[in-house]
C-alpha cells in the first residue's frame, strides 16, 4: 500500500508512489536524479490548496532544516527550516526576519513557494528578502539563483509554486532583533472600515478581524521598537490566546456546525468577549499564533485602493445570502515586490482572507467572494483554495511568459507537475533548451 499524505486541515489527500526524507542537499540531488516518473516536495503541509499532492515521489525535507551559515545579516538556511525554529535561531543571533505571517509552523521554503506574506503597509511579503537560493533542477543538478547569476530565475524561484525543482537552500536578508508591541482591541466595524487607510499608514502593521453579522471589527495594531521585551504573565496568555482564540471559538465553530441558524449570534457572542490587551516581546513570538482549530481558507490579493469597496461588499454577502458563516473575515496589507508570481507583484496590495470550519459546506461562499474579488484582478493566495485556472490568472501578471520561459527551462519535462500546476499555470511548454541556468 502507497503511504497516504494528507495537510494540516486534513482536507487534502494523496497517495504517494513513495516518501523520502533526505538529510542533506547531497542526498536531495542523488534522489531527483535517480528517480524516474513525476515528483514534488512537500513542506509541513499547511496549504489549504492541493498544491503539494502528488502520485509520484514525494520529498520531505524535514530533516533539511540546519542553519549553513551567518555572515552580517544574511543567514543561509537550508529549505526544510521551520519558520518557528527559523525564529528561534535567528533571535539567538540577535536578527530577526523583516515581516512574517501569523503561522510559524510552515517550513521555509514551502512559505516562501505559495508567496506567504504577513501585515504591513510597507512591508514586503517573505519571498522579497531571498537574496539568492540553490535549487536542485529536474535532472539532478543543483544550480545557484540570484539577481546576479540568473535574474528571471531568481525572481521566478521566489515564488515557485514548487514547479522549477527543489529548493535546498535559501539565503535570507535579515534585519537586527527588535521588539513588537502588539496591541488588540475591538472597534467599531463601520468607523475602522472609513478609516482603514488611516490605520494602516500610521501603524508598523494593522490587520482586522470582523466576524459576519456583527458591527464590531477586532483590530490588531502592532509597533516595532529597540525596548526590551516585557511578555505578559502566562496566565494573560492563556487566557487570550488558547481560551478566547482558540477553545471559545472551537466551541462556537462546533455549535455552528451542528446548529447553523445560531451562528449570527454565536458570532455577536464572541465579538461581545473580545477585550483590550497589550503583547510585548521579541518579533517572532509576537507575530505568531496558536491555531488549534481547523478550518479551510480562501486568500486574494488585490489594489490597496480598492480595500475597502471590496470587503464592505463580502461583508454584505454574507448576511444577503443567510450563508453560515462563523469565522470571521481577516484583512492585511503588503507593499508591492518583483517576484513574478508574488500575489502582490508590482502593486501594493490588501490581502481579504475567508474561512470557513472543517466539516461545513464552503464553496458556496468561497465562490461568491472569488467573484468579488474577480472584479479588482484578484490574484489568489497559492497556498489557499480557489478555482482558478491558467486561462483567468495569466492576464493578472505582467510577467507570466517570463514564468512560463524559466519554468520550461528548468523543468523541461514537467517532472515537478501536478494537478494544481497543470491547472493554474498550464502544461509546461518545453523550449528544448538546457535545464541549467542562462
Amino acid at each position: 500500500m502507497p503511504p497516504l499524505w494528507e495537510n494540516w486541515a486534513r482536507q487534502q489527500r494523496c497517495a504517494p508512489a513513495a516518501i523520502q526524507s533526505p538529510r542533506s542537499e547531497g542526498q536531495l540531488a542523488d534522489l531527483v536524479g535517480r528517480s524516474h516518473g513525476p515528483l514534488k516536495v512537500a513542506g509541513s503541509g499547511h496549504s489549504f490548496s492541493d498544491v503539494a499532492c502528488t502520485d509520484g515521489l514525494m520529498l520531505d525535507l524535514s530533516r533539511m532544516g540546519r542553519v549553513l551559515s551567518v555572515e552580517g545579516e544574511l543567514v543561509t538556511v537550508e529549505a526544510g527550516i521551520t519558520l518557528a525554529r527559523l525564529g528561534a535561531e535567528l533571535a539567538e543571533r540577535g536578527l530577526a526576519l523583516e515581516n512574517q505571517g501569523d503561522i510559524d509552523r510552515q517550513s521555509l521554503a514551502g512559505a516562501l513557494a505559495t508567496g506567504t506574506h504577513g501585515t504591513g503597509a510597507r512591508f514586503r511579503n517573505l519571498s522579497a528578502n531571498v537574496a539568492s537560493l540553490r535549487l536542485v533542477t529536474s535532472e539532478g543538478e543543483v544550480v545557484e539563483l540570484s539577481a546576479d547569476s540568473d535574474p528571471d530565475a531568481w525572481r521566478a524561484a521566489r515564488v515557485g509554486l514548487g514547479a522549477l525543482g527543489a529548493v535546498s537552500a535559501i539565503a535570507l536578508r535579515c534585519v537586527p532583533q527588535f521588539t513588537v508591541r502588539r496591541v488588540d482591541e475591538p472597534r467599531p466595524l463601520r468607523e475602522t472600515l472609513e478609516r482603514l487607510d488611516e490605520h494602516a499608514d500610521s501603524n508598523d502593521h494593522f490587520e482586522l478581524y470582523a466576524f459576519p453579522y456583527t458591527e464590531t471589527a477586532l483590530c490588531r495594531f502592532s509597533e516595532r521598537s529597540d525596548t526590551p521585551p516585557a511578555p505578559e504573565g502566562e496566565w494573560r496568555l492563556w487566557v487570550q490566546e488558547r481560551l478566547l482564540e482558540n477553545a471559545v471559538l472551537g466551541a462556537a465553530a462546533r455549535c455552528g456546525r451542528l446548529a447553523p441558524a445560531l451562528i449570527p449570534r454565536l458570532n455577536r457572542g464572541i465579538a461581545a468577549l473580545a477585550a483590550r490587551s497589550v503583547k510585548v516581546d521579541r518579533s517572532h513570538r509576537v507575530y505568531s499564533s496558536r491555531r488549534a482549530v481547523r478550518f479551510t481558507e480562501m486568500e486574494y490579493a488585490i489594489p490597496r485602493a480598492r480595500a475597502r469597496e471590496a470587503v464592505e461588499r463580502v461583508l454584505e454577502l454574507v448576511p444577503r445570502r443567510h450563508l453560515p458563516v462563523g469565522f470571521p473575515i481577516e484583512v492585511r496589507f503588503v507593499a508591492g515586490d518583483d517576484a513574478l508570481l508574488s500575489p502582490a507583484q508590482g502593486r501594493d496590495t490588501c490581502y481579504v482572507a475567508v474561512h470557513q470550519y472543517v466539516g461545513m459546506e464552503y464553496e458556496t461562499y468561497f465562490r461568491a467572494v472569488e467573484s468579488i474579488m474577480d472584479d479588482y484582478g484578484g490574484r489568489p493566495h497559492w497556498g489557499k483554495r480557489h478555482y482558478q485556472s491558467a486561462a483567468t490568472l495569466s492576464p493578472r501578471y505582467p510577467e507570466w511568459e517570463r514564468f512560463a520561459s524559466v519554468r520550461a527551462r528548468l523543468d523541461p519535462h514537467g517532472r515537478f507537475a501536478n494537478d494544481y500546476t497543470r491547472r493554474v499555470l498550464g502544461e509546461v511548454r518545453c523550449s528544448g533548451g538546457n535545464a541549467g541556468p542562462r
